[in-house]
């Protein structure tokens, strides 16, 4: 070893072993949600990460918040929407656009069983199962069982129909809590589909099972959706 990498290393130990903390070795960069202006609060962070507002593709990274720093826990290759990303407080519906921002995740769903150790509050599905998109409808960006008469089956989602896609799925909190009609419904992390997504964010099936079954409710995981750099960088939300 290079006397030099020796004595930082004999450095970096001697911190550990005083504040239990590791030290990045000088001028490393900080770990992505380390350089983000906001991670919702919680101990848990996935990012999605794309090149550019118009890729289809990225990488989904999930992190977890470990003596003062984040450090990564996984991460799988991502898809986006078929139109690319677009910042998710102008984003039109319809427009297969992936939204970016930083969002909570209410409770994941899937036509099958939760994975074994999935903490995370979880619907199955059911051949009542809808997603309503009707902006029209008192139900809009909300699960329904069965559908209301007020939301049309042809602005709606049959969530049982959509196997693999849903095989096993997080709704993500983009226009869920105080839905503006006409901005977007329906936008989750789920299993890839043959290709890119109308909007949602897909991975392989396997690191869906794995994400839920890292996912603890009580840290209080979010999902950062953004690119590397620009307006819609991830390190803004």
């Amino acid at each position: 070893m290079h006397p030099r990498a020796a004595v930082l290393a004999s450095a970096a130990a001697l911190l550990l072993a005083a504040t239990g903390t590791l030290a990045a070795a000088p001028g490393a960069r900080p770990p992505l949600p380390d350089r983000m202006a906001d991670t919702g609060g919680g101990t848990q962070l996935i990012t999605a990460r794309a090149a550019r507002t118009g890729s289809t593709t990225g990488t989904l990274t999930w992190w977890d918040r470990r003596g003062g720093r984040w450090v990564e826990s996984g991460s799988a290759a991502a898809r986006f929407g078929a139109k690319g990303l677009t910042e998710g407080g102008s984003r039109k519906q319809g427009t297969n656009t992936t939204p970016t921002g930083l969002f909570r995740l209410p409770y994941a769903f899937g036509i099958e069983a939760a994975p074994p150790g999935t903490e995370y509050p979880y619907r199955r599905v059911t051949e009542d199962s809808w997603w309503c998109q009707d902006n029209d409808s008192r139900s809009y960006n909300r699960w329904t069982r069965p559908r209301p008469a007020d939301c049309r089956a042809t602005e709606s989602e049959h969530l049982i129909t959509y196997d693999p896609q849903y095989a096993h799925a997080l709704v993500i909190g983009f226009n869920y809590d105080h839905p503006v009609r006409g901005r977007g419904a329906g936008i989750f992390l789920h299993v890839n589909g043959r290709g890119a997504t109308a909007g949602c964010v897909s991975v392989p099936a396997g690191a869906m099972r794995r994400i839920l079954r890292w996912a603890d409710p009580d840290r209080r995981p979010h999902l950062a959706i953004g690119t590397e750099s620009g307006a819609t960088a991830l390190t803004r939300y």
